[in-house]
């Protein structure tokens, strides 16, 4: 019950948070949403089915435009307030996790967030260029009416895309740390590897065209190599660092650490103790 009172705190915290965000988001909504459809703005006006320097995409009922308005503020809420119930996560977690587990966790978050907002940035510059693409298909003297919900989910698909797509990279480096996945294994796999990666951006991108993909799939693959190539030097180091036994004799006995092995079984019963 304590752990069941203490995941309602932490849900009403994080909640409380995040609409304090979307109440922002309701307030800056004008300025994000000229942001979001810039891109579709700097389209020839051919594509956009316009004669002059007028941008306009169209709603297809009533209540598109105030849903609309809920969608963009709850995305700028998730991200305004994600300290707030990132922080509540971890704070609920934490308390489980062994030391170990918490530095790969600090490395993960470290370098996820950065990566993540890198991709959705790669994703808002090449925007423009995969609307082009889709829209000159279209045939001539026809109107494409292009809805402000299709442009925005096309749009938070891309990014969404793009910004996992980016955490690949990290993910290789957190599973060679820990010990799971070897660089030579890495090697063996590379051409399997690389191969998945361009179907997964033929795939997942929305609009399906060659440019996205290739926008997608080749800086996703440089990333994966700078990962390779970090997994060779942590094995490497790993492979150099002499071990804590080494200097004993085939026919020697290994000290035992009375110290470390009772602190390793007290916090074993605490972990223990917490799941129970």
């Amino acid at each position: 019950m304590e752990h069941l009172r203490e995941l309602r705190n932490r849900l009403l915290k994080a909640t409380a948070g995040l609409v304090a965000g979307m109440i922002l988001g309701f307030v800056i909504f004008d300025p994000v949403w000229e942001f979001l459809q810039a891109p579709y703005c700097e389209l020839p006006a051919a594509h956009r089915g316009t004669g002059g320097e007028t941008c306009n995409l169209y709603t297809n009922g009533l209540t598109e435009g105030f849903f609309l308005r809920i969608k963009i503020a709850l995305m700028i809420g998730a991200v305004v307030s994600s300290p707030i119930w990132l922080y509540q996560l971890w704070a609920f977690i934490a308390p489980g996790l062994y030391r170990k587990e918490r530095r790969w966790t600090y490395t993960f978050m470290a370098g996820a967030v950065p990566l993540f907002l890198l991709g959705a940035a790669l994703s808002y510059i090449t925007l423009d260029k995969g609307l082009s693409i889709l829209l000159g298909f279209v045939p001539d003297n026809t109107v494409p009416l292009v809805t402000i919900t299709s442009y925005l989910n096309y749009a938070t698909a891309m990014m969404l895309v793009f910004g996992l797509a980016f955490e690949l990279p990290l993910i290789v480096v957190i599973l060679n740390l820990a010990g799971v996945l070897s660089s030579a294994r890495i090697r063996r796999s590379q051409r399997m590897i690389i191969f998945g990666i361009f179907v997964f951006a033929a795939v997942a991108t929305p609009s399906a065209d060659p440019f996205t993909m290739m926008a997608l799939a080749l800086p996703t693959v440089l990333l994966f190599e700078v990962a390779a190539f970090l997994a060779f030097l942590n094995d490497r180091r790993r492979a150099l660092r002499p071990g804590a036994h080494d200097e004993l004799s085939d026919d020697e006995a290994a000290p035992l650490d009375l110290d470390e092995i009772d602190a390793a079984l007290e916090q074993s019963a605490e972990g223990g103790g917490r799941g129970r």
